[in-house]
């Protein structure tokens, strides 16, 4: 088997395939479900189950040797799909793709490497009110006809099916594992020029607020907010705080409830407010219904903006509280997003009182490498600066989440 050099198969003949065809018409006007009826009032998904399991890399060290491999799978997937054809076979530097179809659209993919590992790939096209052609039961059962009946198979593991349709329903953790949401609709949806919104539904978190594509805040998650206020650990109460982003509503929701002097928030973007007013009322109540209150505004309009005239006219708070991106995965402190963190540091600090403080969220506690690149950039803030952090398990995040209490360093 042999590979040229962008990667791709190397020496092999056109591969000719014999796909289903379809009568064409020509008309002016019409909706998919006429030609496809099984389309209409029904939820599409693709639906993509993932087997892998790996033998000895001694079974598969030559042509051969994969094609008996081949061979006994293709035995065991007859048994569970119907009518299987082989529409391609490419082999690789290190390994040998196979493409399969059969009866009910399912194609399948069969990748066999020369490292013992095997990974099959099946998939297809499912209504909402349609059975699964493989329910995950199934897909056991394959599973461990593969490992029963392919010899010398060492491990194997069959995955829950991947459902990829009208909305997601996946979402990734703060290290960039792959979490799936037992989400059922797309309650809401808009693009501005700043960002993509959404609000789905989930079963067991209601509402939740999702923005260009990463899980912000649902219906479930007080704890991120009280967490992130130190809830009975901070005086509040007669206080002027200002909120960078915060545009669910949620903090200014609770902070209000503390009695402060003033809250200001600063957002950008008036649809998420428009949308988590409407949507997502259980956490920002009705704050979020005018731009201002007997003790709180709310000004849209870029937060960077607002604190340099801040800056300009003297003005200090009590508390500054930066709820806006997460620290972000990378090799180094550097690139836009790290520079925006710093400014917003530098900033902030700048229009804090002396006994004030900085609070915010930061990222989950799995990414350790993040969490210990921020407290190094902490540490340039000039005046010098301590801080606190605080942790808790966040409903709609799946997982643990670090927030910062960062304060002037008085001995320096």
């Amino acid at each position: 088997m042999s590979l040229n050099p962008v990667g791709g198969p190397a020496n092999l003949s056109p591969v000719k395939l014999n796909p289903p065809t379809f009568p064409f018409f020509v008309v002016r006007s019409c909706e998919p479900a006429l030609f496809f009826p099984f389309l209409q009032n029904n939820t599409m998904s693709v639906h993509t189950t993932l087997l892998d399991f790996s033998v000895d890399p001694s079974a598969v060290k030559n042509e051969s040797q994969v094609s008996v491999v081949c061979s006994n799978i293709e035995n065991v997937l007859r048994e569970y799909l119907t009518n299987l054809k082989t529409l391609a076979t490419i082999p690789f530097e290190t390994d040998l793709l196979k493409l399969y179809s059969s009866d009910g659209g399912v194609s399948a993919t069969l990748r066999v490497f020369q490292t013992g590992l095997i990974t099959l790939n099946i998939e297809y096209l499912k209504a909402e009110s349609q059975e699964a052609q493989l329910s995950f039961e199934r897909c056991k059962e394959i599973n461990r006809d593969l490992t029963e009946r392919v010899v010398g198979v060492q491990r194997s593991q069959a995955f829950v099916p991947i459902k990829r349709g009208t909305f997601s329903r996946y979402f990734p953790s703060s290290d960039d594992r792959l979490l799936e949401y037992d989400i059922d609709e797309l309650v809401f949806e808009e693009r501005t020029p700043y960002q993509k919104i959404q609000i789905v539904h989930s079963k067991s978190l209601g509402n939740m607020l999702v923005l260009d594509d990463l899980q912000n805040i649902s219906e479930a998650d007080l704890i991120y907010t009280e967490t992130l206020m130190g809830r009975g650990l901070e005086d509040y109460k007669d206080k002027e705080i200002v909120i960078l982003g915060g545009g669910d509503g949620a903090l200014l929701y609770e902070l209000l409830k503390e009695k402060p002097k003033e809250v200001i928030m600063l957002e950008i973007d008036e649809v998420v407010m428009k949308a988590c007013a409407k949507h997502m009322r259980s956490i920002c109540g009705d704050v979020l219904d005018s731009l201002s209150g007997p003790n709180y505004e709310i000004i849209v309009g870029d937060c960077i903006k607002a604190v340099e005239q801040y800056i300009k006219e003297g003005r200090k708070f009590d508390y500054v509280f930066g709820d806006l991106t997460d620290v972000p995965l990378s090799e180094s402190p550097t690139g836009e997003l790290w520079e925006f963190i710093n400014k917003i540091l530098s900033m902030s600090f700048k229009i804090l009182k002396p006994g004030g403080k900085f609070m915010t969220h930061v990222i989950g506690s799995a990414a350790g490498d993040a969490l210990k690149m921020y407290e190094t950039q902490l540490m340039k803030v000039q005046p010098p600066v301590k801080f606190t952090t605080s942790h808790a398990f966040i409903p709609s995040f799946l997982e643990d989440w670090v927030f910062y209490q960062v304060f002037f360093d008085t001995k320096q």
